[in-house]
């Protein structure tokens, strides 16, 4: 097994979930590590036992013992990031969404293809059990043709900071580009579109809310200026179409699941994994035992460990074991309907993808 040899940059709450992965893979080293606050970088080093620290990432990029560099910061700082890394030499594994606009997503792939680098994307949905087996039924075509989606994300109460919880960094456009939507709709968006094959886009129809009570003093401390709900509709351009919604926080108890429809079954994947399709003019509703069947598939494929989790693929695909999956080009399109969601609401209207890329612009924080 070849070591892998990572360099981090940022060492912030993602970026230590990061590390404690990393951990359970064997063969990886976390060579270097870069923060710009000193008392950070000192505090999760020490932490994880990582000797090269740096205040300055690109003097870490200088190094020529790195694979590859793990982006872990804010969402407009990671279009320069994996730019200035890719041109140094190294693979970029960059956490959720792929930026903060669209635009600088293009910027990365595009730079990703120049540099004849690999470009990963943190989407940890694509590795659940339940997807895998979801995907196993889609591909052998017991769903027949698939022509609808939904994906439904939910949170009873969790608005980062005014509820009390996550910085307060999160909570402002001018750092991550928006609220529910930006940030906690990638993971059950990426999970349905890569379900349906990555359907490309034609129009989104879009409208946010912050609506609920929230403390004023936090309100006004942390700048909350995002939507906490947000839902849409898209159209695609093989005439399937898919539903969402995020919350951040909503007055509800739940917001009925995700499931992917075709024309001989749907699939359900929450809160339990179902079948549900019709045999001999009967119709059924079979249980899937994703357990069991991720079980078999690690005692029959010597591969199957690639595709525990984001991260064991990232290593994976580093040492050459098995192909990248196409990580940045789902993320990419989510963040084209994202930002379509949002530029929907602000006109009042339903927009063509077109309109969507034509009105994306960078929003590149200078590092």
């Amino acid at each position: 097994m070849n070591n892998v040899r990572i360099g981090m940059i940022g060492l912030g709450h993602i970026a230590r979930s990061h590390l404690a992965n990393y951990a359970e893979i064997p063969g990886v080293e976390i060579v270097a590590a870069a923060d710009i606050n000193p008392a950070t970088l000192e505090d999760v080093c020490d932490r994880f036992g990582i000797d090269n620290r740096y205040t300055d990432f690109k003097e870490m990029l200088a190094r020529d013992d790195l694979d590859a560099v793990d982006v872990c910061l804010h969402n407009h700082c990671h279009a320069p990031a994996t730019v200035l890394s890719m041109r140094a030499g190294k693979h970029v594994y960059c956490e959720k969404p792929i930026a903060g606009t669209y635009a600088d997503g293009v910027t990365m792939v595009e730079a990703a293809a120049e540099c004849g680098k690999m470009l990963h994307i943190q989407l940890m949905n694509l590795f659940l059990k339940e997807t895998k087996c979801a995907k196993r039924l889609i591909d052998a075509g017991h769903l027949g043709r698939v022509f609808y989606g939904r994906a439904a994300g939910y949170r009873r109460r969790g608005r980062p900071y005014v509820d009390g919880w996550w910085p307060k960094t999160l909570v402002s456009k001018s750092n991550t580009g928006g609220g529910a939507i930006i940030d906690m709709s990638i993971y059950k968006l990426a999970q349905i579109l890569y379900l349906m094959g990555i359907p490309k886009v034609s129009r989104i129809s879009g409208k946010l809310f912050q609506e609920m009570d929230i403390d004023e003093e936090r309100r006004l401390e942390s700048g909350y200026d995002v939507e906490e709900l947000g839902m849409g509709f898209v159209r695609f351009e093989n005439s399937a179409v898919l539903d969402m919604v995020e919350a951040w926080a909503i007055n509800l108890d739940e917001l009925g699941g995700d499931y992917v429809v075709g024309s001989k079954a749907g699939v359900r994947l929450t809160p339990e994994l179902r079948l549900i399709h019709t045999v001999e003019d009967m119709e059924l509703v079979s249980a899937v035992d994703a357990e069991a069947a991720d079980f078999r598939t690690h005692g029959l494929d010597p591969l199957a460990s690639a595709y525990d989790s984001c991260q064991h693929h990232w290593v994976a695909a580093l040492r050459g074991e098995v192909p990248l999956m196409n990580t940045a080009e789902i993320a990419l399109r989510c963040m084209l309907i994202q930002e379509g969601l949002c530029l929907s609401d602000e006109r009042g209207c339903e927009v063509g993808a077109d309109e969507v890329i034509a009105a994306s612009c960078s929003k590149a924080a200078q590092l």
